[in-house]
């Protein structure tokens, strides 16, 4: 059988001493794919990580554990109402969905601009994490937000007590303390969201948001019962925000760091709407330069820097041979920096992503949100809210280090990496 090479001097120890260094390494030292241990193979460079996430029917992705299904004495929604369900939410978190409510969003990045303190420095990721939970509750549940937010915050919580690493590796159906308070939240979070439910149903008003098009009928399955909704929504609440906010941490910084860039960035935002409210699709879509820096500092920090599958069957990959049964990791972040896809792979350059012709070639692979089948289903609204950001924090603010240590990274799940200890000073700008 041909097995790819080892990790060298440390295998799963160094992994989880430092993590990126090791990933890094191995992506150096190894080629495209290497074996962490028995059965867990790690794919580092770009093609292959780009092979593996599309042949979703050779690797499978794992269902979640976080916000499984509850458990109910009657009236549980079946496995495919449930796969119907999600079906529905993905309607609302499309491209064109998204794009047709910019002028919701725009407003709520706004005032997360306008009630940054200013000339003092502020631990910024509970900031931006706040501001972000506001855009995509109110992006999934519009006027009902107000009333769930807080129960959204709780759901969060609930998952970072969740993922927090454990000498122990329990059984899923082990009642640890993490997992209850994850069921109670979870719980708190379903029976606040139920009578918004019956309320829009009984009224007939079913809202233009997420909620609202999964309460509508399909031709093809008519109602959605409300069990099902219920039990798809946890997930997507948090994923609103969770990620968005590692993102944000990293861009955030990077303005900081490179005050040129921030000032490209500064001189799109001007030309935006005086009323937020009115930013349409065609505003977002100009901002170019902030996109491309939104993208260039996802491309060198992707909040899920590592992704998780499991081989379905005996296969062939990258000339090596997976048994069935493996877990597969792929690794964005030393993905994006392969030099055969990004030149000067290790350097901050947003042009890149530029189609003028004077920037570089645009580069092919980004796996930020990921690819194929199971790429992530909120990378429009993901992308809007991070632009919109970007370009109203730009526009009234220099950004600025404090003296200190510098932030470093945060492996905050098996797969989420943020700034840890991030701390910033906005100065208006001129």
């Amino acid at each position: 059988m041909n097995e790819p090479p080892r990790l060298p001097e440390g295998g799963f120890a160094a992994w989880s001493r430092d993590r990126l260094a090791v990933a890094r390494r191995g992506a150096d030292e190894c080629g495209d794919v290497w074996q962490l241990e028995p059965d867990v193979y790690v794919v580092a460079t770009a093609g292959p990580c780009e092979e593996v996430l599309r042949r979703a029917q050779d690797f499978a992705k794992a269902p979640s554990p976080l916000f499984p299904p509850l458990k109910r004495s009657r009236g549980a929604a079946t496995p495919e109402e449930r796969a119907r369900a999600h079906a529905a939410r993905m309607r609302g978190l499309r491209a064109q969905a998204v794009a047709a409510r910019i002028g919701e969003i725009a407003p709520r990045a706004a005032r997360f601009a306008d009630q940054w303190p200013t000339d003092q420095d502020v631990e910024t990721l509970p900031l931006v994490r706040h501001a972000l939970a506001e855009i995509g509750v109110h992006y999934l549940f519009s006027e009902d937000a107000p009333a769930l937010l807080p129960f959204a915050s709780q759901l969060f919580l609930a998952r970072e007590v969740l993922v927090r690493p454990s000498r122990w590796v329990w059984p899923r159906w082990f009642p640890t303390p993490a997992r209850r308070f994850r069921t109670r939240q979870q719980v708190a979070f379903t029976d606040a969201l139920r009578p918004i439910v019956r309320r829009r149903r009984a009224s007939g008003r079913l809202g233009d948001d997420t909620l609202g098009q999964m309460l509508r009928p399909s031709a093809r399955y008519g109602l959605l019962p409300d069990e099902a909704i219920l039990d798809t929504l946890p997930g997507i609440t948090v994923a609103t925000f969770e990620t968005p906010t590692r993102a944000a941490g990293w861009i955030l910084l990077h303005l900081a760091r490179h005050p040129q860039a921030a000032d490209r960035a500064a001189a799109e935002a001007a030309l935006l709407p005086a009323d937020p409210a009115a930013t349409t699709s065609t505003h977002l879509d100009g901002l170019h330069y902030t996109q491309a820096l939104v993208r260039e500092v996802l491309r060198l920090y992707p909040p899920s820097w590592l992704l998780t599958r499991r081989a379905t069957r005996q296969t062939q990959l990258a000339g090596y041979t997976i048994d069935a049964g493996s877990t597969v990791l792929v690794c964005p972040y030393t993905a994006h920096r392969d030099a055969r896809e990004h030149s000067e792979p290790d350097r901050f350059q947003p042009e890149r992503w530029l189609e003028d012709s004077g920037s570089p070639a645009r580069p092919g692979v980004f796996l930020s949100f990921g690819t194929g089948p199971h790429s992530c289903e909120g990378t429009a609204l993901a992308m809007a809210m991070l632009t919109l950001l970007t370009a109203q924090t730009a526009r009234l603010y220099h950004l600025s280090e404090p003296p200190g240590p510098e932030p470093g990274y945060q492996v905050t799940t098996f797969e989420g990496l943020a700034t840890a200890g991030l701390r910033l000073r906005a100065t208006v700008r001129g």
